[in-house]
């Protein structure tokens, strides 16, 4: 685990090896692809507030070969509706144990922890602790968990957090300058 005190930048090329390795990109998604809050509708359907720069964000990781999944607690049906959108094949919701839930994903698509990076923002998400090669935290995640994690980013949940660490992992295995020269061929 990196050392909190590091500068972040210094902690980000302290972590390139272990980005080059990743190839699977799991989120949680309520505080992390939102900002954890809640709607209804007057039917009792579930809203959520999804950013657009992480729908690009999923689109430029699925450009450079890079399998995206969601795992999440929760259920309501936005998280099956926005993979549906994002064309993300692997997203279950209601999941009971994370780790457990982890560890099946993983198997199925035949990755290694070290090729594993999880996005997570309460204190449900430390169970995939020793499941992913790398455990990330938007900023406002909490406590405990920013603790354990191996990177804390500077943006929050619903707000680009799932971009911001993509571009790092794409800058690390070669991928950024191409999209920053040719852009990205789909949209978000």
């Amino acid at each position: 685990m990196i050392v909190p005190a590091l500068s972040y930048s210094l902690r980000r090329r302290l972590l390139n090896p272990r980005l080059r390795r990743i190839r699977l990109v799991v989120c949680d998604v309520d505080g992390v692809l939102t900002d954890g809050g809640l709607s209804y509708d007057e039917e009792g359907k579930v809203l959520k507030r999804f950013d657009v720069r992480d729908g690009l964000a999923v689109r430029m990781l699925q450009q450079a070969g890079i399998t995206v999944a969601l795992l999440s607690g929760g259920r309501g049906g936005a998280s099956e509706q926005r993979a549906l959108h994002l064309d993300i094949h692997h997203c279950r919701v209601g999941v009971g144990n994370k780790r457990a839930g982890l560890e099946e994903l993983r198997h199925e698509l035949a990755m290694g922890r070290e090729q594993t990076a999880f996005l997570g923002d309460d204190l449900n998400d430390l169970v995939v602790r020793e499941a992913t090669g790398l455990l990330i935290t938007p900023a406002d995640a909490a406590p405990g968990l920013r603790r354990q994690a191996d990177w804390i980013l500077r943006r929050r949940g619903g707000d680009g957090a799932l971009r911001e660490f993509s571009d790092a992992l794409l800058a690390s295995q070669g991928w950024m300058e191409g999209f920053e020269t040719s852009g990205v061929g789909t949209t978000n």
